[in-house]
């Protein structure tokens, strides 16, 4: 599975509320150097951010003293396929610029993690040498989704229309985390897994 030169690249995926960030916090803690790919697109839509201006040149009022309003923003491109793409042509190339510097930065390690929300949806699987999807059971999800402020069932309904299937990301994935345990059976998971991928890294190198 692990056979490129440079560190062998993990994809973390999951549909919301299955505890995504917290695992890719647990990799962080196991030494493995993340690209959270949410993450720095915040930072470039906060204030000063670099894509605060083209934003607003393309979709005036969605942004503000604090960069973009991201619900303003929402409210503007959701549903409509032509403002949706014209965003994310000014989204991703920034994105894949700031992925470039981090692999540059991490050159010399063994394993490097994406977490990219959308990786099967976005067509970004190819780019990885293992796919992590993170799982648990739909009432779960449910629970820890619907505890978050602001968050209404019909919006969570909306957002799980958005993406794929639970069952087809497991179906699709190298490996899965279940996070439907405690945390400490989560991380003994990760710990794992990182030692297997390490394992297989260095044969690969061999």
């Amino acid at each position: 599975m692990i056979s490129r030169g440079g560190p062998a690249i993990i994809g973390l995926t999951g549909s919301i509320g299955m505890g995504k960030s917290t695992v890719a916090a647990m990799f962080a803690r196991a030494g493995v150097p993340v690209f959270d790919a949410d993450a720095e697109v915040r930072a470039m839509q906060g204030p000063g951010g670099q894509l605060v201006a083209a934003i607003e040149d393309a979709f005036p009022g969605s942004t503000g003293p604090d960069g973009v309003d991201r619900d303003a923003l929402g409210a503007i491109v959701f549903g409509d396929n032509t403002k949706l793409a014209t965003l994310e042509a000014i989204v991703h190339p920034a994105v894949a610029s700031r992925r470039q510097r981090f692999l540059e930065t991490n050159a010399d390690a063994d394993l490097v993690l994406f977490d990219i929300p959308l990786l099967f949806e976005r067509g970004g699987a190819e780019g990885v040498d293992a796919i992590v999807v993170v799982s648990a059971s739909p009432e779960q999800q449910r629970e820890r989704v619907l505890a978050r402020p602001g968050m209404t069932a019909e919006k969570f309904e909306r957002i799980v229309s958005l993406q794929m299937p639970d069952s087809a990301k497991r179906e699709r994935a190298d490996f899965v985390i279940d996070t439907g345990t405690s945390l400490s059976e989560t991380q003994a998971q990760v710990e794992r897994l990182v030692g297997q991928l390490r394992a297989e890294r260095q044969k690969a190198g061999d």
